[in-house]
């Protein structure tokens, strides 16, 4: 296959959730609701972190930057998807598919190491409770916290742009609400298999080791917590730890079914529900569990909010 005959691709069509214009405008319309009840949820969770001093800890500083990061997580998705239900031509130049491709699974990977320093954090405060001071101090906590965004960004730089130079020469219709591995290689010109490798070995890697990394983390913990003599101690301990499991068990369960293994046999409609469900439901679902179920957040956001 010479030059001529590739990279003629110069834009893709994101098909999205296709359907009738009624259909199109409500789902603008549910997402639309979803996206803002997201960024202000989150950015609520921000400023409640940044303000109140009660949570200048570093379990709520995890929180907080738990929270700015769903803000962006969201955005790299939610926007686009807005834009193209009230599009005709529902397009996306090459340049900001791989863009959205490489801000996509960065945000998700910085996310899932986050979860890890979370699972970290609440281990050392139960476990270790009296050396908990002294070791997960405000410097280790925003070195931590630095180390997530910077392999978050660097562990797909690689993917993306051997994705980038696989020949496209039409057709450009990428049956996804967004550009992602397994719709884009379906329109590829030539067979990348050893992009496809790279790709799954380090989403395969990332999930599975980091999964067995926090729930180790919580088997220990586990065993502490029932070692506890008071049902008062083992409750509060179990509140403290209830929303980062609920957060944990949601966002990697679509993970698993998504990225632990090729999807490409998969229907497309069952690729489209899992991504809605890691990438947009969690960031929704992110304030109502850790306000609900955080009786030091509901005061700060009582307080944020003047509900007091």
């Amino acid at each position: 296959m010479n030059n001529s005959e590739t990279s003629t691709v110069t834009e893709f069509v994101l098909l999205g959730f296709p359907g009738c214009q009624e259909l199109q405008s409500f789902l603008f319309s549910l997402f639309f609701g979803v996206y803002v009840f997201s960024m202000v949820g989150n950015g609520t969770i921000v400023c409640a972190v940044k303000l109140d001093k009660r949570l200048h800890t570093p379990m709520y500083i995890l929180l907080g930057n738990f929270a700015f990061l769903e803000i962006w997580y969201i955005t790299s998705t939610v926007p686009s998807m807005l834009v193209n239900f009230l599009s005709e031509t529902k397009t996306i130049s090459f340049i900001g598919c791989f863009l959205q491709f490489y801000f996509f699974t960065s945000l998700g990977t910085t996310e899932v190491y986050f979860l890890c320093i979370m699972a970290y954090d609440r281990y050392l405060a139960i476990c270790r409770p009296l050396h908990y001071p002294t070791i997960m101090t405000p410097q280790l906590c925003y070195i931590l916290m630095s180390l997530c965004w910077v392999f978050g960004f660097l562990s797909y730089s690689v993917s993306t742009v051997q994705l980038s130079q696989v020949p496209f020469c039409g057709p450009n219709v990428v049956n996804h609400f967004l550009c992602d591995m397994d719709p884009l290689m379906a329109l590829s010109c030539a067979p990348a298999p050893v992009t496809e490798i790279v790709f799954y070995i380090l989403s395969s890697l990332i999930i599975i080791l980091t999964l067995l990394y926090i729930f180790g983390s919580y088997i220990l913990l586990l065993i502490a917590v029932l070692k506890v003599p008071s049902a008062a101690g083992r409750q509060k301990a179990f509140s403290t730890c209830g929303s980062h499991l609920t957060v944990v068990c949601l966002f990697f369960g679509a993970l698993l079914a998504m990225y632990a293994s090729p999807t490409a046999d998969n229907p497309a409609a069952f690729q489209k529900i899992m991504t809605l469900f890691y990438s947009v439901v969690t960031p929704f679902l992110n304030p109502v569990i850790y306000s609900l179920r955080n009786k030091e957040m509901k005061a700060a956001l009582k307080n944020i909010l003047r509900l007091e």
